[in-house]
């Protein structure tokens, strides 16, 4: 069974993440500092952490295997996630690869040393429709090629 990981806490796509998983009857493992409401028409279940920042990042990297999907924004936990083989999807649907990663941890750490240096201010672009569409078809591209890989392995 595939299951979907979601990096919960500030996740802009998690709508689609349900529509998808129900659409595929995939388990979504939501996991987040807060509470948050569940969907009723997905089998989806919530994974409270305590503790600092990673907490979430820690509990998802260490329950991810190759035949899941992780939803996350963050790259050093894309970046752990890849380790384990999984697929990871980022919220404007942007797919992270063993071939991308290096270049986003590079320019991730070029913009907060920038940042540091108030080069440069603000945070990232903000979220628009054509995002939110971008990681809906991205999502399902991949749920499709991670059911076609399990049926080949039978």
């Amino acid at each position: 069974m595939i299951n979907i990981y979601v990096d919960a806490d500030s996740c802009p796509v998690k709508q689609e993440v349900y529509r998808v998983a129900s659409r595929y009857g995939l388990n979504v493992i939501l996991v987040s500092n807060s509470r948050m409401k569940l969907p009723d028409n997905v089998s989806a279940r919530l994974v409270m952490v305590d503790g600092g920042l990673d907490a979430a990042d820690d509990w998802i990297a260490e329950h991810v295997t190759g035949r899941d999907i992780v939803v996350t924004a963050d790259i050093p936990l894309a970046s752990r996630c890849l380790k384990k083989e999984a697929k990871v999807i980022g919220p404007k649907g942007a797919s992270f690869t063993e071939e991308s990663i290096g270049d986003a941890l590079a320019t991730r750490e070029l913009m907060n040393h920038l940042r540091d240096l108030e080069e440069i201010g603000g945070g990232p672009a903000p979220f628009k429709k054509r995002d939110r569409s971008r990681f809906l078809h991205q999502l399902d591209e991949v749920v499709q090629t991670l059911l076609r890989e399990n049926k080949s392995q039978l």
